[in-house]
């Protein structure tokens, strides 16, 4: 049974107190760092969107980002979530900031709120509501009087939210840095001089409101003091702030990227990303933040691009079901630990510099009391080095950086990963309808479960009215829904000069993005698909007509609306022509002749909640565009992630207990070509690393435990294009293997640095969850071992006894430690550099 809402309060103020978050704190800064209370910090940072996650995975969420070494959570605030209608607030469920924020206060981590209200992101408009838009004379992120008075005023009301609640650092909270705008650098000269304007409005406005701690603005060389103008890319260690009196800080490391429908998957290799990490500290800076740390997922409509995919992933360190991505998680959390033991250096003085050889540095923290910290760099991507260091001698492989606490020994190397890799499965769950009493979700059985509501094809609401020529969507439906119906009736005679074989055309038609579908006289005639680079769409079908009234209906469909770029908030939509019938003899254009628009369907407005409407008959409808289906499932056992795996569907959207899981597009393959092996060294950009090509961009879609119940479930789902639902399936994310290679020359554990010298390398597995144990070791070798997780071999070199060491050490353990030297297997050969390479599985 829960504690009363009073004694839970008191529990978490007294948490909050025992993590020193209740007494007030001053935070400032000088070149170097952040000054909390007079000291100065190195922070790791990592980014969360609350709204990307439910309430009841942020506490799981935050500690992991915790336990991986974080001390600073960063989100964005996202205006168009919590003021969908002007003047009406929405902080409820997965948009509840307060309880966020106090959430991560409660694992005693620092909160960095960026307000913006301008936030990209891959957010439907930037975060902007569409009611914004169209507010007479105004003019988005310049110096308009219209759009600073919304801007300052949903602003205030975030601060004076924080306010209330006393989550600033300055009234004992953990916010201790907020944000205003946002990548404006990126833009403002396409603004003109109004652009400085706005900027130094901004700033001014923003430090009115007296939060007590500093603020920032990415990507703003000419942030006015006191803002501090901070660095977004995949490498920052070149970046300067525009004063020395400022610290250099990073605020958004990208992981990896984000996916696009009908993209290949973009990753980011953990060696470069630690590499990136690394340099930032040795070139100087102090506070340092990874977009993202976790992704999560674009619920309902929130995705933006156009063709943002509903999983936003990002590659992060904690993938989108929450799971920690190994080994990029363990790394990363290694790396930090080897940052702190250099912090007490880094935030003494500034880095004295020192060339090694070409693409080969030194930086070295060095105090008059002796203290010392060093990190030593391989800037070079094809080729090793040898480098001579203060008298000892250090190896250092391309594109790699050695962190060494005590300017001697090194602790960390970015290439080398001591972290286990896990490997993860997707398992098919058996989800039972509760009428039938059969799985419901295999090819193999009856299709009783499922029933049906047909959307109608063209003009069905009382809604609908007429005007003369094109409308742009965005204006017309102010993004109330995806979709907007456009129809025309045309008469045919017979002698019409666009006709062919009589009673045949060619349909042109043209429109601004991103998806449309055409029907005649009912029928289906075609569809037209844009991309991430070019949203427009050019469809040009023949269709047939008969003698007298024929009906064209066209339905366009918006995937996201423009998040980014000078004026993105003018990016139209929809068909705006022309739209022609074309024959051999002529054609005709309709563009400007009078039609009937409806904005949305049917069955957003039905909200499909009355059992009455849905159709149960023997034989299902499939493949056919333009259906609803619903059926009943009892919830998948266990606690594992739940996702659905949407085979045999084309395109639509996704309701479990009335809540928006999201877009699906799994019939949007990704381009056959493009994907190959990836080499970390050398510089990472968003299109070197891509996976799944010629497979659909995204295939499982998450379902938070949250969104289900116990007992009896339902599933909604719009198939906008025509699929099977009796194909899909529900399944279950798991670890199934946990995996090591560490070879003789790796650094010991990072823990491990404090202890006695000698020190030597060790394979650490641990499993994921608190009850499970290692329950085998399904591979073990130590000599020259080759391969990957769940792909290793036994090389020419072997020892005998390497899975007998390993089986006795780990076998019924929930963690193990196994030393990878000779002294412990024996030295199958000798004069050779040996590994140890092990699998095992956890139950």
């Amino acid at each position: 049974m829960a504690p009363p809402p009073l004694l839970q309060f008191l529990l978490l103020l007294l948490l909050c107190c025992d993590l020193q978050l209740c007494a007030a704190a001053n935070v400032s800064y000088d070149h170097r760092a952040l000054v909390v209370d007079g000291s100065r910090r190195v922070l790791i940072s990592g980014s969360i969107h609350y709204p990307r996650s439910t309430p009841e995975m942020w506490p799981d969420l935050i500690d992991k980002s915790k336990d991986g070494g974080l001390d600073v959570i960063e989100t964005y605030v996202f205006w168009n979530l919590h003021e969908p209608v002007q003047g009406q607030y929405d902080f409820e469920g997965r948009k509840d900031l307060v309880r966020f924020v106090k959430t991560v206060a409660s694992a005693g981590l620092y909160v960095h709120l960026r307000i913006g209200p301008y936030v990209c992101a891959e957010w439907n408009y930037g975060g902007f509501p569409v009611w914004l838009h169209f507010i007479p004379g105004i003019k988005f992120r310049t110096d308009n009087e219209p759009f600073k008075r919304e801007m300052q005023r949903f602003t205030a009301k975030i601060v004076d939210m924080m306010k209330q609640e006393k989550l600033y650092a300055s009234q004992g909270g953990p916010i201790i840095l907020s944000q205003i705008e946002n990548e404006y650098g990126n833009v403002d000269e396409h603004y003109g001089p109004a652009a400085k304007t706005y900027i130094n409005w901004s700033a001014s406005m923003a430090t009115s409101l007296d939060t007590g701690v500093p603020w920032v603005m990415c990507q703003q060389s000419d942030a006015p003091d006191p803002i501090i103008n901070t660095c977004n890319g995949f490498y920052c260690d070149q970046f300067t702030p525009n004063s020395n009196q400022k610290p250099k800080i990073w605020t958004e490391n990208w992981s990896g990227w984000f996916l696009d429908f009908g993209g290949r998957v973009p990753y980011r290799p953990v060696e470069d990303l630690a590499f990136s990490v690394a340099r930032f500290f040795q070139r100087g800076g102090t506070f340092q933040n990874y977009y993202m740390y976790h992704g999560g997922t674009n619920f309902g409509r929130s995705s933006g691009g156009p063709f943002i995919s509903t999983s936003y992933d990002y590659d992060a360190p904690i993938d989108e079901y929450g799971i920690v991505r190994q080994p990029k998680w363990g790394h990363l959390r290694d790396l930090h630990k080897a940052i702190k033991l250099c912090e007490k250096a880094l935030i003494a003085t500034d880095p004295t510099y020192t060339s090694l050889g070409p693409n080969l540095e030194a930086h070295v923290y060095k105090t008059s009391s002796g203290t010392c910290a060093a990190f030593l760099a391989n800037v070079n991507s094809n080729s090793d080095a040898t480098v001579t260091f203060y008298g000892k001698t250090y190896h250092l492989a391309a594109w790699s950086v050695s962190v060494l606490p005590d300017c001697e020994n090194v602790v960390f190397n970015t290439a080398q990963i001591i972290s286990q890799a896990t490997l993860s499965e997707t398992k098919y769950v058996k989800t039972y309808s509760q009428e039938s009493d059969q799985p419901i979700f295999t090819s193999e059985i009856t299709e009783s479960g499922w029933k049906y509501v047909q959307e109608p094809v063209g003009i069905s609401k009382t809604s609908a009215f007429k005007r003369e020529g094109l409308l742009e969507q965005i204006n017309t439906t102010g993004d109330v829904s995806d979709y907007l119906w456009y129809s025309i009736s045309v008469n045919i005679t017979g002698n019409e000069p666009f006709l062919f074989n009589e009673t045949q055309s060619i349909l042109h038609v043209e429109s601004l993005g991103h998806v449309l579908h055409a029907f005649v006289n009912g029928q289906s005639t075609g569809s037209g698909i844009g991309n991430s680079d070019n949203v427009n769409v050019l469809l040009e079908t023949t269709v047939s007509l008969v003698p007298g009234k024929n009906i064209i209906d066209l339905l366009s469909v918006t995937v996201g609306l423009q998040n980014y770029g000078p004026f993105f908030d003018l990016s139209g939509a929809g068909v705006t022509g022309p739209v022609l019938l074309k024959g051999q003899s002529g054609r005709i254009d309709l563009s400007s002749n009078l039609w009937t628009y409806q904005i949305g369907l049917r069955g957003e407005d039905l909200g499909l909640s009355d059992s009455s409407i849905w159709i149960s008959q023997d034989v299902l409808p499939k493949n056919s565009p333009l259906i609803w289906y619903m059926t009943d499932f009892d919830a998948p056992a266990g606690n594992d992630p739940v996702a659905i795996e949407f085979t045999g569907m084309r395109k639509g959207m996704a309701w479990v207990n009335g809540e928006s899981i999201g877009r699906y597009w799994p019939a949007y393959l990704a381009p056959q070509t493009g994907c190959s092996l990836c080499n970390y060294r050398g510089a990472y950009s968003s299109d070197k690393c891509l996976k799944n090509c010629g497979k659909p961009s995204q295939t499982l879609y998450h379902v938070p435990r949250s969104f289900i119940q116990p007992g009896k479930n339902k599933l909604i789902l719009f198939e906008e294009m025509g699929g099977d639902p009796t194909k899909i399936s529900f399944t279950t994310r798991q670890t199934t293997s946990l995996c090591g290679y560490i070879s003789e020359s790796h650094p010991a554990p990072v823990d491990a640095w404090n202890t006695a010298k000698n020190q030597v390398p060790v394979l650490h597995l641990e499993c994921p969850y608190s009850r499970q144990v290692i329950s085998s070791v399904k591979f073990a070798s130590f000599g020259t071992p080759s391969g990957t997780c769940g792909r290793y071999e036994h090389g020419k070199c072997r020892g005998s006894s390497a899975l007998a060491i390993v089986q006795e050490a780990c076998v019924g353990a929930k963690s193990c430690d196994v030393e990878v030297s000779t002294k412990l297997f024996g030295d199958p050969c000798a004069n050779v550099s040996k590994s140890l390479a092990v699998e095992a599985a956890c139950s």
